[in-house]
Formats: C-alpha cells, structure tokens, sequence
C-alpha cells in the first residue's frame, strides 16, 4: 500500500509496555506474534493509520507510527491481543515527536533492555521493520530512523563496551545452570523450542556447561535436527515431548506458544527438575511451581542477576548515550532540511522564472552575465538552506534569497 499522511514529527508516537512496570504474565497478553502482527498490517487502514511498526520481544510491546494520537495507535495494537486496551494504557508510556525518536535511539542501544546492552534487540528490531516495510507501512521517515538506529547501535558497539561480555536472557540462563547445578556431569538437559532464543541458549550451553548431553524438540522438527547435527546433539519430535520431560534434569523452553507447552502432569512424580521458562507468554503451566522438588525460573527472575559485566556495562552507558545525542542531531538535522525542502523547491522555482528574465534582457542587451545562473542559484539555496537549518525558519528566508539572487554578482 502507498503511505498518505504527511511525515510530520508531532505525528509521530510511541505507545509501549515494558518490563519496568509490568511482569511477565501481562506482557505475555499484550505480545504480538507474527500472525496478529500481520492482521494488525491489514486492518490498519480501516484505522487511518497508514505508518506503523510493532515491536514485540519478552521484555516489551511497543507501537511506533504516525497518527491523530496515540490512543488510535493503542486501539489498533490493543484489538489483536490477548489484553484489553484499558490494562495497556494503565501501564504504558507514551511519548511523541522528538521524544519518541530519542527513545528509539536507546531502545535500539540497548540502554533500555531489561538487560543493559542486550544486542539482541537489534535482531528484533530489524525483524519487526522488515515486516511491515514488506506490507507497504515503512515511509520514508520511519525508514530513515530506522537506518539511523542501527547505524547509531554499531557504532556503540563497536566504540564502547556496552555489550561487551556476554550477557543476555540466554546467557544468564546458562549462569544459573551453572549455579544451581555444582556438576553439570551426567544431567540431562531438554531445549524446547530451536528459535533464535532456543538457538542461542543452546550454544550457549554448549559452550560454557561443556555438556552435549542436550536433546532438543521443535515443532518443526527439521530445524530441531539441524541445530542437533550442527552441535553434535540429540534431537526428538514433538510427540516425544512428555516422556523427554520426565526423563529430564533440566529443562528449558524458549517457544512462542500461546498456551503452555510444558504441563504439570509431565512433571510430576517423576524427580527433582529445575525448569527455566524462556518464553513470553509463559510457556509452562503455573501448577508446575507448586510440584515438590521442582524449581521454576522466567525472565523475570533471570533478568534479576547480576555480575561484573553489568557492572562494566553501567559504566558505559554515558558514552553511549554521548553517540546518541550526536546521532540524533544528525537525524534531526536530515528532517529538519526535509521539511524545509517544499519551501526552497518554491525558491528555486521563482529564482529560476527571474533569471529567464534576466537572460531576456541580457539577449537584447548583448550583456554576457559574470556567472552562470545555475551555480548562481544554487550558491543562493545552499545558503538560504543553511540559515533554515540554523534558524529553524521558513517564510522570511523566501524575500531574503530573491533579494541576495537580485544583488549577487
């Protein structure tokens, strides 16, 4: 579809929960799977909203577009979800034109990640503008922010340490293996769900338990196998989900499942387990925790640790957000001169309708100019161009480069 409003940044908002004021279970009904995101796309112009991209990870829901105000652009995400439009706007923040593009700017740093400088976002980020360019709701402002962001978000990688180490969801699950269990030795450890969380979770296991005692399950079992054969694994299919719990020590899901996958009846009576949930919505049954001998973690609780490498990572926050405040002016700059762009595309038009009098009088006159009108015109726009950057102003600078074009040599 072709995007018709007008990019104007005091249209722009962002509407969100996050982590900080809401648990994993709220989350978990106001998250966005790819198939209610896709009916969001689809409904969206019956909405008048016709720029939009939603970004929904474990730790947040977020609507970014442009609209009339951010209560139509709630009313959209809100009519697919499993919450009510009224939970989310208890809990959510909003901000709107420049303060909603800043927040962008830490969302895609990592400034603003249950973890601090969780890179995984960027992952998400890319995935959730991709979808929505694909389906004609990316204009050119969104694009060009989104640009920016990631931009913005390698240049902090690769200039400060704010994600250095390693430390994510995934990571800290392994972390918490390791504390929970002194001897990973001969524990058998089950992965449900071989997305990229399971993906990373898993290699992560591999790499700092040293264990390859894994079986893995996926509803698509193609790619349960491939994950298995890259890292020398086991793998099992679906149906096989019930007995592999039961003969777990460890069991870890990290699935984008609607309803729980893991459920009581698998677990009980049959030993101790720790169970790290991985998923949001939650992915194991609540009864779960209430089973003697069983210890059950979510993100939540992982999100909770918290080591030296966080610790770095604070520190480095304030360059990060130093990168940010230049980049952002950068950005604000590049709309700045696209907003001004109808006001000097006008300028130039009656400079260029003055100068083809000019050459008819200089005809007659047999008068050759000293300067070529075009390098004259543009020495003019260039000029009134940077004093509308500078000034942030419009409709004085129309008189003033007509009279500089009238006078220039």
């Amino acid at each position: 579809m072709q995007t018709s409003r007008p990019a104007n940044i005091s249209n722009f908002f962002i509407a969100g929960i996050n982590y900080k004021k809401t648990d994993a279970v709220t989350r978990g009904k106001l998250a966005v799977n790819n198939e209610q995101y896709a009916q969001l796309l689809s409904i969206a112009p019956a909405n008048k909203v016709d720029s939009f991209f939603i970004l929904s990870t474990c730790n947040r829901t977020e609507i970014y577009g442009f609209a009339d105000d951010a209560a139509q652009l709630i009313d959209l995400l809100c009519s697919k979800t499993a919450g009510n439009k009224n939970t989310f706007a208890q809990l959510a923040y909003v901000k709107q034109g420049n303060y909603a593009v800043e927040h962008l700017f830490h969302v895609g740093a990592g400034l603003d990640s249950q973890i601090l400088g969780d890179y995984e976002i960027i992952g998400q980020l890319k995935h959730a503008v991709k979808f929505a360019r694909e389906r004609g709701f990316i204009n050119c402002f969104l694009d060009r922010l989104v640009g920016c962001v990631l931009q913005t978000s390698k240049i902090i990688k690769n200039d400060t340490r704010l994600s250095g180490g390693t430390v994510s969801v995934s990571f800290a699950a392994v972390q918490y293996i390791k504390g929970f269990c002194a001897q990973i030795a001969g524990k058998k450890i089950l992965l449900v769900g071989t997305g990229k969380i399971g993906r990373n979770t898993c290699k992560n296991m591999v790499d700092y338990l040293g264990t390859t005692n894994i079986t893995l399950i996926n509803r698509s079992e193609n790619k349960a196998a491939e994950l298995a054969n890259e890292l020398g694994l086991q793998c099992a299919p679906m149906s096989a989900l019930a007995a592999c719990i039961a003969d777990a020590d460890i069991i870890l899901s990290a699935t984008n499942a609607e309803q729980p996958t893991i459920l009581s009846e698998y677990v009980q009576n049959n030993g101790d387990k720790l169970i790290i949930d991985l998923s949001v919505p939650h992915n194991v049954d609540p009864l779960v925790k209430q089973l003697p001998g069983v210890t059950l973690v979510n993100v939540d609780d992982l999100s909770r640790l918290k080591d030296q490498t966080l610790q770095r990572r604070e520190a480095e926050a304030p360059k990060a957000k130093m990168i940010i405040a230049e980049q952002l002016t950068s950005f604000m700059d590049w709309y700045q001169m696209r907003k001004n762009a109808p006001a000097l595309h006008a300028i130039k038009t009656k400079l260029n309708e003055i100068s083809a009098g000019q050459n008819a009088v200089a005809k007659v006159s047999g008068v050759c100019p000293l300067i070529k009108i075009e390098e004259k015109i543009q020495r003019v726009i260039n000029g009134i161009a940077n004093k509308m950057r500078a000034q942030n102003q419009q409709g004085c600078h129309y008189i003033e480069a007509i009279n500089e074009f009238m006078g220039a040599g």
